[in-house]
């Protein structure tokens, strides 16, 4: 393979704007889900008063969108400082954690599958523990009644003189499914929008990297006076 020397070699603007405009979205998604996060927050009080954080019984759904957020936002940062600046090492940042993220996801896809009793007892575990908290926190209230969500409900005092009825009526009036079975029947039903999101996911993670490692090559190859 040869190698010319340009004087005046630029950086493809085909991989540079392409980085750019791949990051902007995220780093917008990113910006919108810690903006919702904190608003959520601020509706519950919690941004008046921080000691809430450490006395809230279960587990805060908010966290979520504020961890995704955060992430998102940081990585969405590097790359489009990175593709804009051509700065070599906030692309390998970018790159190196897509990578890591991707790797997470995969093993924690391949350990749900072969360790599934083990998974179920978990989150059996995880919602007879946060349950507690039920009316503790909004988030989680929703959280929940959209897991086992599956007709209009008419008593919103959580089944009170729900005894007082006939059995076979119970379901018109509260939930009668638990977290787990509603989330065993959903998953199944479901299967197919799951895998495609993870798809979907795994491709823009491999599209951003792909876009990364391009330009901090074409960067590297630029900063040395060579072209192809």
């Amino acid at each position: 393979m040869r190698y010319y020397r340009y004087k005046n070699a630029e950086v493809s603007c085909c991989y540079k704007y392409l980085m750019f405009s791949y990051n902007i979205v995220f780093w917008l998604v990113g910006a919108a889900f810690l903006g919702i996060g904190f608003w959520a927050w601020s509706e519950k009080g919690v941004l008046s008063d921080l000691s809430q954080v450490t006395r809230q019984n279960g587990f805060d759904p908010v966290w979520v969108v504020l961890v995704v957020g955060t992430v998102t936002f940081v990585l969405g940062f590097a790359g489009c400082v990175g593709a804009l600046r051509e700065n070599i090492c906030m692309l390998k940042f970018f790159c190196g954690v897509i990578g890591v993220i991707f790797f997470l996801e995969l093993t924690a896809g391949v350990l749900a599958f072969v360790f599934q009793d083990t998974l179920r007892e978990w989150i059996s575990d995880f919602f007879l523990t946060n349950v507690k908290g039920y009316r503790d926190d909004i988030d989680l209230q929703n959280l929940i009644d959209s897991l086992q969500r599956t007709q209009t409900v008419v008593n919103t005092q959580c089944g009170y003189d729900i005894r007082a009825r006939p059995e076979r009526e119970w379901n018109t009036v509260i939930h009668v499914k638990g977290c787990i079975p509603a989330l065993e029947g959903w998953l199944p039903r479901n299967l197919y929008i799951v895998a495609g999101v993870f798809i979907i996911i795994s491709l823009l993670q491999m599209l951003g990297i792909f876009l990364a490692r391009t330009l901090i090559g074409d960067i590297e190859m630029v900063n040395s006076g060579f072209r192809y």
